[in-house]
C-alpha cells in the first residue's frame, strides 16, 4: 500500500512525498482510515512507529475541508514533554505546508508572552503540555469550546510523570461532542480506565514496537561539556574512517549552528530541517549521497524522510529525551546487513536521558574516556592559543 490509497487529499500527499515517504507505516495504514471516518481510536504504539502522521494527516484533512468563523482551537494534542510537543508541531508544519491550517505549540519553562500572542492570532491545531495549557486556560487565553478533535499522546508517560490529574483538568474544558484519539505504548490499568472514560466505541489499533538496536551497530558514548560538543564532533569527523555521518540536533537553530561550525573547521556539511526550502533540502541530500559533503546535520523530523543505504556513522550531539528516539536514530546506520557506528555525546544535564536509554536497550553503552574534550582534560594547544 502507498499513501495515495489512504484517501488523503492531494496537498497532503504532495507534502508527504516531499518528506521522502512513499509507503505508510503499519500504524498509519491501520489508523488513518478510521480517523478520517471520524471514529474514536485507541492506538497502542510507541514513539518511532510513525504515529504522529497517523493522527496529523487526518486532522489536517478534516480541518482544511472547512474553516469556521470562530477563532477557537479545533484540534488539541496533549503530550507530556516539550521535546515531543515541538516534534509534533513540526510535523503539522511539514505535512500541512499546502493547506491553510494554523498551528502553534505551548509548553512551560519559557515565557508565555509569545505563546499568548500566537493564540490571539487564532490557532486551529494546538499542541500542548498539560501544565502550561491549564495555566493559560485559567487566564482565559485558550478557547476550547469549539474543539473537534482531541488527541492524548503518550498516555502512559503522562501517568509516569504524574500528569494524569492535569490531563483530567483539561478534559473538563472540552465539549462533549468531539473525536478522541488516545495513544499509549503500554496499557496500565489507570490508562485503560482513562481511555474508557473518554473514548466512544473506539477502533483499537496495536502495532509492534520499533525494532531493538541492531547488534551490528557499534555504539559508543563520550562524556563532554555542552560547550565542547561541536569541537569534539569536528575532531571525530576528521578521522578518515568516517566516510559519511548523519548528525542529529535537537533543534533547527542548533542544526544550522553545527553545520556552520563544521564548515568553518574545513568539514563539508549541510543542515536539513523543516525551515529549509524543499530545493535546499534536496540539494543537501544529493550532495551528501554523492560524497561532496561529509556530514548532514538534521533534526529528528527532517531525518525521518531520509534513507541512506550506506551510512557509516550516526552522531547524536544531543541525547533525546524520549528513549525510543535513540533506537530510531541509530537504526539509520547498519542497514541491509552492513556494519554501522553510532556515537553519542552526553553532558552532565543529559545523564537522566542516558539512564532511560540504557534501560530501554538493556545494556550499558561503552564509554570512550580518552579524548581531548573529556571533562577536566587539558585543552588542545591550538585552541588555547585561539582563545587568548
Amino acid at each position: 500500500m502507498d499513501f495515495s490509497e489512504l484517501k488523503l487529499a492531494r496537498p497532503l500527499l504532495k507534502a508527504v512525498g516531499e518528506q521522502g515517504y512513499e509507503k505508510p507505516s503499519p500504524i498509519q495504514e491501520k489508523a488513518i482510515p478510521p480517523v478520517l471516518e471520524g471514529r474514536d481510536l485507541l492506538g497502542c504504539a510507541q514513539t518511532g512507529t510513525g504515529k504522529t502522521a497517523a493522527f496529523a494527516l487526518p486532522i489536517l484533512q478534516r480541518l482544511a475541508a472547512g474553516h469556521p468563523n470562530h477563532k477557537g482551537v479545533r484540534a488539541l494534542i496533549l503530550t507530556p514533554t516539550r521535546e515531543l510537543a515541538l516534534q509534533i508541531d513540526e510535523c503539522f508544519e511539514n505535512y500541512g505546508r499546502y493547506v491553510n491550517v494554523s498551528h502553534a505549540v505551548i509548553f512551560g519553562g519559557v515565557g508565555q508572552a509569545p505563546q499568548v500572542a500566537a493564540l490571539g492570532r487564532g490557532v486551529e491545531v494546538l499542541t500542548a503540555c498539560p501544565g502550561r495549557l491549564n495555566d493559560l486556560i485559567g487566564q482565559g487565553f485558550v478557547d476550547l469550546a469549539h474543539l473537534e478533535v482531541f488527541v492524548l499522546d503518550e498516555a502512559d508517560r503522562m501517568l509516569d510523570m504524574g500528569f494524569v490529574h492535569d490531563v483530567k483538568r483539561v478534559i473538563k474544558h472540552l465539549p462533549a461532542q468531539r473525536q478522541n484519539l488516545l495513544f499509549s505504548a503500554t496499557m496500565p490499568k489507570e490508562i485503560e480506565q482513562l481511555a474508557g472514560s473518554i473514548l466512544k466505541r473506539p477502533v483499537s489499533v496495536k502495532v509492534d514496537p520499533p525494532a531493538s538496536t541492531v547488534d551490528k551497530i557499534r555504539q559508543s558514548l563520550y562524556f563532554v561539556e555542552k560547550g565542547d560538543k561541536k569541537r569534539l564532533l569536528a575532531f571525530l569527523l576528521a578521522d578518515p574512517g568516517v566516510k559519511n555521518a548523519l548528525v542529529f540536533s535537537r533543534t533547527k537553530h542548533g542544526a544550522n549552528a553545527i553545520a556552520a561550525f563544521l564548515i568553518k573547521q574545513g568539514v563539508g556539511a549541510a543542515a536539513i530541517h523543516g525551515n529549509k526550502s524543499q530545493s535546499a533540502r534536496v540539494a543537501a541530500l544529493e550532495s551528501f549521497k554523492a560524497g561532496r559533503i561529509k556530514a548532514l546535520v538534521a533534526t529528528d523530523i527532517a531525518a525521518r524522510g531520509i534513507d541512506i543505504s550506506e551510512l557509516t556513522h550516526v552522531f547524536q550531539l544531543d541525547l533525546p529525551e524520549v528513549p525510543e528516539t535513540y533506537v530510531h536514530r541509530i537504526g539509520r546506520t547498519g542497514r541491509a546487513g552492513a556494519e554501522g557506528t553510532a556515537v553519542s555525546f552526553c553532558s552532565a544535564e543529559e545523564r537522566e536521558y542516558l539512564q532511560g536509554i540504557e534501560k530501554l536497550i538493556k545494556k550499558k553503552i561503552p564509554v570512550v574516556k580518552d579524548h581531548p574534550y573529556a571533562p577536566g582534560a587539558p585543552r588542545p594547544a591550538q585552541e588555547e592559543e585561539q582563545e587568548r
